[in-house]
């Protein structure tokens, strides 16, 4: 069954029976849905809704879909075409619009797609308002509008430029000193929207040589999507072949950042929000937030700046309401994904880039160099499969138990927090497994600490 309903969306492999796979009654049922709920929270205005997509081959069928039914719903549809999700978060507000939503399934592979669904401030729906869809879905509550009452469709083609433009204008994107050091980049953009924007916002940054990799958005995923170090060996040996500064290289959707040092190494993707972090907080005084099971080095990085460090639960809407409640200037999650207030409240690899690039330059340094300025952790990424009907919530609370000399934050699953190493223990809403997340100053002690939780578990059950 390849079909995941939740708070935050729906998302499945396209093709097979309906309820099980995402097929096209799946994607009209739920589209219905979110203009229903739209339409709810907005008293049943005239509504208008922004429509983007990445290149995976079964996006114009979804948006077709997509769009018909919203106009069926009398909601008027502007369609972006091709958009990386950022690009679609901040088009909700340049163009006034109350809602979005983008057809990418982020970083699975080509058979998947999903529906992102973005409220009238181009973020990420709240776990209540989720939660109403979902009921709203269970109920078929939809109401349709007769002829006359249609929603119309329009097209806008400059979405991407307007990002690009607005990331320009930061006053800590320095365009000039970018092409002052005459950098080479390869970037690796898996045959996606990426390969449409990345390059030009390179471009336009200063950057004298770009090196496209699987730049032509076609939606044929060249290698696994998702940015993790097995997957890069092709864009590694580039750089190092090219004699590049840096490379760059980012998920379908483009949400996540992943960078290369010059070497050929990874910079790692844990500490690109590490390093955009330490440039915003050496010129602006402030907090800073990350998921719980992201590194501890961010934490390390705000403190000697002088700020605080918070935790969120994981997904970005989390992440988004910590950095509003503590007045986060900068904040993420440790899977390559920024998210820059000044700009919008969402994953942005655009502005990641531009700020790292401004960061490397200002620096004077090699990206390895910069790299070895962070403190060394380790995550170690684990999980172990349960047995149907196995109480999760009551191994969680007995793994709990079993810790409590030490801090635990139960806010998302157990983390168990000693002084400079964690353990993270979050169930799977979809399946009967417990992740496990360990970091510690090595492998060796973070892989200790996950296998020692490990022993724990099995005992239990």
């Amino acid at each position: 069954m390849t079909l995941i309903k939740s708070i935050s969306g729906i998302r499945g492999t396209i093709g097979g029976k309906v309820g099980e796979n995402l097929t096209p009654l799946d994607v009209v049922k739920f589209s219905a849905a979110y203009g229903q709920w739209l339409s709810e929270r907005h008293n049943g205005k005239r509504l208008k809704v922004v429509l983007g997509r990445d290149a995976r081959v079964s996006g114009p069928m979804v948006s077709q879909l997509v769009a018909g039914t919203l106009q069926g719903l009398g909601i008027d549809v502007t369609d972006l075409g091709l958009a990386t999700t950022p690009t679609v978060e901040m088009a909700v507000v340049n163009l006034k619009a109350d809602g979005g939503i983008i057809l990418t399934a982020s970083h699975n592979p080509a058979q998947w797609n999903a529906l992102k669904l973005l409220n009238e401030a181009g973020e990420f729906l709240s776990a209540a308002d989720g939660q109403r869809l979902l009921d709203i879905i269970g109920k078929d509550e939809f109401t349709f509008v007769p002829y006359e009452k249609l929603g119309k469709m329009a097209s806008y083609h400059n979405a991407g430029d307007d990002h690009i433009r607005q990331v320009l204008d930061l006053h800590l994107v320095d365009a000039g000193l970018i092409s002052k050091s005459n950098f080479k980049v390869v970037v690796d953009c898996v045959n996606s929207v990426g390969g449409e924007i990345l390059p030009k916002l390179l471009r336009e940054l200063g950057v004298k040589e770009v090196i496209e990799l699987y730049c032509e958005p076609n939606g044929l995923f060249p290698h696994n999507p998702e940015p993790l170090p097995e997957n890069l060996s092709e864009i590694s040996s580039l750089v190092r072949s090219q004699g590049a500064d840096v490379g760059f290289v980012v998920d379908p959707d483009v949400d996540r950042l992943a960078i290369i040092n010059e070497d050929g190494t990874m910079f790692g993707e844990e500490y690109t929000l590490v390093a955009v972090a330490d440039y915003i907080l050496s010129n602006k005084k402030g907090n800073t937030v990350s998921n719980l099971s992201s590194t501890l080095a961010l934490r390390d990085v705000t403190l000697a700046k002088g700020g605080s460090y918070s935790p969120a639960a994981v997904g970005e809407v989390n992440v988004v309401a910590k950095m509003k409640e503590t007045g986060a200037v900068i904040g993420g999650e440790g899977n390559g994904g920024v998210i820059y207030p000044e700009l919008h409240y969402g994953r942005d690899a655009l502005v990641g880039i531009a700020l790292f690039l401004t960061h490397l330059a200002k620096t004077g340094k090699k990206c390895s160099e910069l790299r070895k300025l962070y403190p060394e952790y380790i995550i170690s990424k684990n999980k172990i499969e349960l047995s149907e009907g196995t109480d999760t919530d009551k191994l969680l609370d007995n793994i709990k138990n079993k810790f409590t000399a030490e801090k635990i934050n139960t806010e998302d699953g157990v983390k168990i927090e000693f002084e400079n190493e964690w353990v993270h223990l979050r169930k799977s809403n979809t399946e009967p497994i417990v992740r496990i997340y360990s970091e510690s100053r090595s492998k060796v002690r973070a892989d200790e600490l996950a296998n020692d939780i490990i022993q724990i578990i099995k005992g239990y059950l």
